[in-house]
């Protein structure tokens, strides 16, 4: 009984394992980098406090003379539209900048 029991036990934690590892390879970053019309100080604080609560987001930057937030995110998590979208829930328009080739 005892060996049936310790059977079981190890075959889960086999299964954690194996659902833990897939996990973690799903997870690739990505980052986007949006002009948004922030004009103050304080312009930038709202955005640099409410951002990165966001689902996914690792790190955020912003340049306030640029106009510019840069987002280091989990792709399996979010992605660029949802990103835009929070930023404009806090009242601000913001466009993607498209890396320069």
């Amino acid at each position: 009984m005892k060996v049936v029991h310790f059977l079981v036990a190890l075959m889960l934690l086999l299964g954690i394992n194996t659902v833990s590892a897939q996990q973690r390879q799903n997870t690739r970053e990505a980052q986007v980098v949006f002009s948004v019309d922030m004009d103050c100080h304080n312009c930038e604080q709202k955005v640099k406090k409410n951002i990165p609560y966001q689902r996914g987001v690792k790190d955020l930057t912003t340049n306030l003379d640029k106009q510019l937030v840069t987002i280091k995110y989990q792709t399996n998590r979010t992605d660029k539209d949802k990103l835009k979208k929070s930023i404009e829930k806090l009242g601000f328009k913001a466009e993607e900048v498209k890396p320069q080739q």
